[in-house]
């Protein structure tokens, strides 16, 4: 698959998400088989370029190509703007998000709030197009809500706007990711368009891919919240597309070993104060369903240095090797009925 100029090695692509896809995660995404990443979205309003968190969201530095940055903004011109500022730091791809359910996003009249005026719509397209010689993408959901779900025509807006790639999330704004995600809407817009679409929303496993792909006849997939504390589930949703067999559960040692250079990147990356903290999460998600994880989740999130943060989740690691060699997830629900 080729998004413009870009040939992807497979069509298994991590789904930006606000506080999470930051350039270390993303780079261990990519390394552990996910062929595509976007980052977090970055405010187009130019008087939030310079601060630590925007300049902290739009950088690529030593990260695997494509580098890919998504913008979000309700001003054609400045998300015009926007994308030409990333492009001239190094963005080879710009996606567009007009997806995002979150309140205090749709309340400036952003993300998905986009979507409930249409001519608006098309004007951001065409000044964003228009403005790079970068590939321009769009990433999108049904509609505002069930009773208005519009995703067809936005498709064909952007497809006539000179977009290069639509990824749809199979709820509206209204349904946020509560539910279950729809995939009868992104069939449609498939069917309807020439350009290459990719089904996002509800992927969690190598089976739920495959019926996906074949259900919708997407380009490719995106997986978002599944990979939070999993990022090897790209390698094993390409395995399962290629092979039809199933990668048994990671080794210990080797997620071991992941965390580690995860959790020093990560400090790099954000600096000691910030990366103890911010590193929380990622922590929790890695443990979610590992036996005592919960536990540890608890006591780790009271610590505030970097060493003892990575000493602890090491000294985890090393209590897994009891349950195997791999992973053993479900064991804690398993003792404890």
């Amino acid at each position: 698959m080729n998004i413009g100029p870009y040939f992807l090695r497979n069509n298994v692509f991590v789904a930006p998400m606000a506080g999470v896809t930051d350039r270390p995660f993303r780079q261990l995404c990519k390394e552990l088989g996910a062929g595509y990443a976007v980052s977090e979205m970055a405010a187009s309003n130019p008087r939030l370029w310079q601060t630590e968190k925007t300049s902290r969201r739009i950088n690529h530095d030593g990260e695997m190509e494509p580098r890919a940055v998504q913008i979000a903004g309700a001003d054609p011109q400045m998300l015009a703007e926007c994308a030409k500022y990333n492009v001239d730091h190094g963005a080879q791809i710009i996606d567009i998000n007009m997806g995002c359910p979150v309140k205090k996003v749709c309340n400036s009249w952003c993300g998905s709030a986009l979507l409930q005026d249409e001519q608006l719509v098309a004007r951001i397209l065409e000044a964003v197009v228009g403005a790079v010689d970068v590939p321009v993408t769009l990433k999108f959901r049904t509609g505002w809500d069930r009773l208005n779900k519009n995703a067809l025509s936005i498709a064909r807006l952007a497809e006539a706007s000179g977009i290069a790639m639509l990824t749809l999330h199979g709820r509206t704004r209204a349904d946020g990711y509560s539910g279950d995600a729809e995939y009868q809407t992104i069939a449609a817009v498939k069917a309807a368009v020439s350009i290459p679409v990719v089904a996002n929303g509800d992927i969690t496993t190598p089976e739920k891919a495959r019926q996906v792909l074949e259900y919708t006849k997407a380009d490719a997939i995106m997986v978002g919240r599944a990979a939070q504390g999993r990022p090897w589930i790209f390698r094993e949703i390409e395995h399962y597309l290629r092979t039809g067999e199933y990668l048994p559960a990671p080794l210990v040692q080797e997620v071991q070993q992941l965390m580690d250079e995860h959790l020093r990147a990560h400090y790099g990356f954000y600096g000691d104060y910030l990366g103890v903290r911010t590193a929380r999460k990622h922590i929790g998600w890695y443990v979610r369903d590992l036996p005592g994880g919960e536990a540890f989740r608890q006591r780790m999130n009271l610590l505030e240095d970097c060493g003892q943060q990575l000493a602890a989740v090491n000294s985890f690691f090393e209590s897994q090797f009891a349950f195997g060699e791999r992973l053993q997830y479900g064991v804690a629900e398993q003792m404890a009925a």
